[in-house]
């Protein structure tokens, strides 16, 4: 009887699993169709439909992508970077050291996950205009320098790692931040990794406060320059719109495609559910 259960459950769980990806991979198909083929059949299906190029190259030909490009992988890498360090800092000084008012920082960090980032767009573009910042992807990045999910995460790692290791480097003369890069920063590759895939993906596709915070093409990333293809005067065309949108998302898809074993048992090995 337990046995019949565990598959009924195990078979529920599959087709569910089924379900979703279906459900995922129809706006792709729908997109990768679309791309591939004359505006003609963007809404109707036939198999013996001609496979063409030329979208991509309209597309590519009717925006800067080039500088959409460079402008994105530009600030995600910064992001990113200032993320881990000011992160590691802050997660390991939570996890290892005692001072004043350590419980309230960190319940403030804690309610910074509780708010929405859209929240603080006014006060953020205020700010970033103060700092005359404006128009510029630092102020795209600025924002997001210190995260609160990162700090969690690091410092629950960092406590579960035996102070032990700590003391044997203390003997053998290693300063605070040697030992955090040399014992701690290697113990939590798996957190680093999953957590940069999350924040990669997330800033890759971040539209609004972009949106908000740039105006000239030299500081649009991506997904702010997408904008052009939806132009109400020209009316919406569907095959520019998903050949721009397969080009602006292949990198993240090919990531994920040729890296999925070591994204899955980062995420396994991070705890992340």
């Amino acid at each position: 009887m337990r046995t019949n259960t565990l598959y009924q459950v195990t078979l529920l769980d599959t087709l569910a699993a089924w379900t979703l990806a279906l459900l995922w991979l129809l706006p792709l198909a729908y997109a990768v169709w679309t791309a591939f083929h004359p505006a003609e059949y963007a809404t109707r299906f036939d198999l013996l439909a001609p496979w063409t190029l030329e979208n991509f190259r309209r597309a590519w030909e009717a925006a800067p992508f080039a500088r959409y490009f460079l402008n994105t992988t530009v600030l995600v890498a910064m992001i990113l970077a200032a993320q881990l360090v000011l992160s590691t800092l802050a997660a390991y000084a939570f996890a290892r050291y005692r001072f004043r008012g350590q419980n309230v920082a960190f319940a403030l960090v804690l309610v910074q996950l509780m708010v929405m980032p859209d929240i603080l767009l006014v006060e953020n573009y205020k700010t970033m205009g103060r700092l005359g910042l404006v128009d510029s992807l630092v102020a795209i990045g600025l924002p997001y320098f210190a995260s609160a999910f990162a700090i969690f995460l690091l410092r629950q790692t960092f406590m579960g790692i035996p102070k032990e290791l700590d003391e044997a480097a203390r003997v053998e003369g290693a300063s605070a931040l040697q030992i955090l890069w040399r014992v701690y920063v290697p113990l939590a590759r798996p957190v680093y990794t999953a957590f940069a895939l999350v924040s990669v993906s997330f800033h890759w596709n971040n539209f609004l406060w972009p949106l908000i915070i740039t105006n000239s093409v030299e500081s649009r990333p991506l997904t702010v320059g997408l904008q052009v293809f939806s132009s109400v005067e020209q009316g919406v065309e569907w095959s520019l719109i998903t050949a721009a949108t397969l080009m602006s998302t292949a990198p993240l898809l090919i990531g994920f495609i040729l890296f999925q074993r070591q994204f899955v048992q980062s995420f396994m090995r991070a705890g992340i559910k």
